[in-house]
């Protein structure tokens, strides 16, 4: 029977684990992780963890016992640090080896550090894992205020968990708006109002010359004072196990669409892989998601019990930040233009990005119905009429008839 070792436990290893079970292997499952949870949702980390409304409980993907009663081998706080990929094995940091008949790397990505004095400092904060959210959380509360690095999403969702507990917050961006790399326009400026609202300090283009863990320095000489320094500059694929099997990687491993790497013996899966994606025309990427960990968990288990693939889904993503709602599928990618539907004064609207008269990418705060008919249509690939589009007073069904 067939050997699995799956080399992560996190939202895409542990999903994987579930559906290798789910569609019928009768083989063993190793499940390797370097933390001591059993695989649990990060998402929450940002948002319900900091603010105390999900205990660990909440969330875990599947309660501690489903392991074990579905004969997952789940082992915890073990680290692999290299692949024998002729002989078909994993070596650990105790000296142990685990032989395997397929391999499955689902290691993830790790916060990427600030290339500056004081940015290795070890009393930094970054928001990855459950130790992570801890030493945040610690931090935060009223008379405390947070320093955060990057205005992406989770710099955001943080700034907003630290508002919702009393603390003061400053966002330092480099680029000339908040989500400069990953929104439009539109939906920055949408963003920067309401967080200044709720008492956010954001700055833009400014840029951190040096940090420490009583705050950060900038290029004009200027400090800005804060009880902790929260680094939220985007995230690196945890590649080195991929490179030690000599697999092609590209800012992330290389996978096919049933992400199968290099090595037919060896699949790669979430936020570590860069791969190809069939609703966007076959454009390969590196995505950072839980859609994404479990659409490839489930093409990896499909693939290796030799069951059909899954349907290709349009990559799609969300965020939460006070009683905001941001859902966003697809990706810009060839946009020529774009559409707003609604009224970013009333909180619902959305943005619609197009090539042509097709729908490459739509951006929806407090908007399910666009969000939900804008994904279907991607998937498509189906042209739309503009004007009907722009126009609220015509019913999304309407739009993607």
């Amino acid at each position: 029977m067939t050997k699995v070792v799956i080399i992560g436990a996190g939202h895409a290893g542990g999903s994987a684990a579930a559906f290798l079970r789910q569609y019928g292997l009768e083989g063993d499952i190793v499940l390797a992780g370097e933390e001591a949870a059993p695989p649990y949702q990060r998402p929450p980390l940002s948002k319900a963890w900091l603010k105390g409304e999900a205990d660990l409980d909440a969330l875990l993907l599947r309660p501690e016992s489903f392991y074990a009663e579905h004969r997952i081998d789940f082992r915890r706080s073990v680290t692999a640090v290299s692949i024998d990929a002729e002989a078909k094995s994993v070596a650990f940091a105790d000296g142990a080896r685990e032989a395997y008949d397929i391999l499955i790397l689902a290691t993830g990505s790790t916060a990427r550090k600030l290339p500056v004095p004081g940015g290795d400092h070890p009393e930094l904060l970054e928001l990855r894992t459950l130790r992570d959210a801890e030493r945040l959380k610690a931090v935060l509360g009223p008379g405390k205020r947070l320093a955060v690095v990057g205005g992406g999403y989770v710099g955001l969702e943080a700034a907003a968990s630290a508002r919702a507990l009393g603390a003061q917050a400053v966002v330092i961006e480099r680029e000339p708006r908040v989500l400069a790399r990953v929104a439009s326009q539109t939906l920055s400026d949408f963003f920067t109002a309401r967080h200044r609202a709720e008492g956010v300090d954001i700055r833009t283009g400014v840029e951190v010359t040096a940090v420490a863990s009583h705050g950060v320095t900038l290029a004009d000489g200027s400090e800005i004072a804060a009880d902790a320094v929260l680094i939220g500059i985007g995230a690196v694929a945890c590649d080195a196990l991929a490179i030690s099997a000599g697999l092609a990687c590209d800012n992330g491993v290389v996978v096919d669409e049933q992400a199968r790497t290099t090595d037919p013996a060896i699949f790669a899966i979430g936020d570590m892989t860069r791969r190809p994606i069939p609703a966007l025309g076959g454009v390969s990427w590196r995505l950072e998601s839980v859609p994404n960990a479990l659409e490839q968990a489930k093409q990896a288990a499909a693939a290796i019990v030799g069951r059909p693939a899954p349907a290709p889904e349009a990559p799609w993503f969300w965020s939460d930040q006070y009683d905001l709602k941001l859902q966003i599928a697809g990706l810009p990618l060839n946009a020529d233009r774009q559409i707003v539907r609604g009224d970013p004064g009333t909180s619902t609207f959305a943005v619609f990005h197009l090539s042509g008269a097709r729908i490459v990418c739509v951006e929806a705060v407090n908007a399910p119905p666009e969000f939900m008919a804008g994904k279907q249509l991607i998937g498509k690939h189906a042209a739309v009429d503009p004007a009907r589009l722009a126009d609220p007073s015509v019913s999304m069904k309407s739009v993607a008839a």
